[in-house]
């Protein structure tokens, strides 16, 4: 395992890019805002799933596969900027909810099979997780697969309980918001255009 002081050092590096704004926060806080709070929960976890899943990835190799192959790239990126799409397009023609009722489970659960897909089809990640992760991996200390899934919870728990924190403060928003009926019938058109948005950023992504 990695020694103390390298092991806080990551700790401090992974907090400092965590609390970067970037697409997974907003996508967290579109959820929540469109689909309650535990939808944004299960959200945040899924796309930490997707990060166990790069930090396997990055310890078995498969993720220098992208970073040498420019087809497997463009095959991944493609895929997940066709999933967001989708899943764009499927909100922005989604009813919105005029009354302020709790959505049933299945939303929340398909926000979290949505979320999964979207990190493990993220192929910037991957190359992101092979880039900083071997910084920190030591393969005098042990085996390197297991400094590699220990350093990818890690940061996995922070980025979750992050997002978690966002998703507490938006959802007493959303409570007051759902009253407003204007805030209704725009909330699906937001979720939509923000993963349109994301969808179209993965999409013209270079490696």
């Amino acid at each position: 395992m990695p020694d103390f002081s390298t092991y806080v050092t990551f700790l401090l590096a992974s907090i400092l890019l965590i609390l970067m704004p970037g697409p997974a926060q907003a996508l967290v806080l579109a959820r929540t805002l469109g689909s309650g709070k535990r939808s944004g929960v299960l959200t945040a976890v899924g796309l930490n799933v997707g990060t166990l899943f790069h930090a396997a990835a990055a310890a078995l190799g498969l993720s220098a596969l992208l970073a040498s192959s420019a087809l497997a790239f463009s095959l991944v990126k493609c895929a997940g900027a066709a999933y967001l799409l989708y899943l764009g397009i499927q909100a922005l023609r989604a009813r919105p909810q005029v009354l302020p009722t709790p959505r049933t489970s299945t939303s929340a659960g398909s926000s979290f099979g949505q979320a999964v897909a979207t990190g493990v089809l993220n192929p910037k990640v991957a190359l992101f997780f092979l880039a900083f992760l071997p910084q920190f991996v030591d393969p005098s200390r042990g085996s390197v697969l297991a400094q590699f899934m220990l350093l990818g919870a890690s940061m996995a728990v922070l980025d979750t309980l992050y997002e978690v924190m966002l998703v507490l403060v938006a959802a007493r928003l959303r409570e007051r918001l759902l009253r407003n009926r204007r805030f209704v019938a725009w909330q699906n058109r937001v979720t939509g255009a923000v993963l349109l948005a994301l969808g179209v950023r993965l999409a013209v992504q270079e490696r």
